[in-house]
């Protein structure tokens, strides 16, 4: 906050320290309900450390904005986490090496909405979407790769077939490079040839949470 990276809002509000349980814990947590000056918004409101909030606010306007207004004209106004500050062990379990989410320095995104209503998904969009729907969530993949230092998504194993998973363990730098599966190529994934498609006419896929999709984090 003090280099003006991450600015206290409506959307971004300081909240307690959280200490342990264990190791478990955020120094100076914040409580994010919306993103680029409230922009998009945050469902449910994540809790997660001040670099990370900075880093989902480059992403979503470096990346994001720009890979939905390719595809579909349109702004994304919400993304979907699942996961966000969680005193836990790597994929959920109990024993082993905490994940990063146990120190607030991870998310996981699952969904998205454009401004027409329409929701992508990742379960549904990544494999069994529309052409334009699987380039959008790549090219959204691709950036994350560029600015969080490990990036899971569908492919990398059985934990990640339905969402993002993103953090920034600074030992997953090395030489520049990022820790990214699956690594998608570098460009544009679908040619967008003239005015963009809208996918206003298919139904929209209802977030429902870990109930309805079986959402998990790392």
């Amino acid at each position: 906050m003090a280099s003006g990276r991450v600015r206290a809002s409506s959307y971004v509000q300081s909240a307690s320290p959280i200490n342990g349980p264990s190791a478990c814990g955020i120094r100076a947590p914040l409580k994010v309900s919306g993103a680029l000056g409230g922009r998009v918004k945050v469902t449910p409101t994540a809790t997660i450390g001040c670099p990370v909030t900075a880093h989902l606010d480059r992403w979503l306007n470096n990346s994001v904005q720009k890979a939905a207004y390719r595809q579909f004209g349109k702004p994304v106004v919400e993304i979907r986490q699942i996961s966000s500050y969680s005193c836990r062990g790597r994929n959920g379990r109990h024993r082993g090496p905490l994940s990063e989410h146990a120190y607030g320095n991870a998310i996981d995104v699952a969904g998205f909405r454009l401004s027409d209503g329409t929701e992508i998904t990742v379960v549904k969009g990544w494999w069994r979407g529309s052409r334009r729907e699987k380039a959008f969530l790549k090219e959204a993949l691709a950036g994350a790769c560029d600015e969080f230092y490990t990036v899971l998504g569908p492919g990398a194993d059985r934990h990640h077939y339905n969402h993002f998973h993103m953090d920034l363990l600074v030992t997953n730098v090395s030489k520049g490079r990022h820790f990214c599966q699956p690594r998608p190529s570098r460009g544009f994934f679908a040619e967008a040839e003239g005015d963009p498609v809208s996918t206003a006419s298919i139904k929209p896929i209802p977030f429902t949470g870990p109930a309805g999709l079986g959402f998990s984090g790392d």
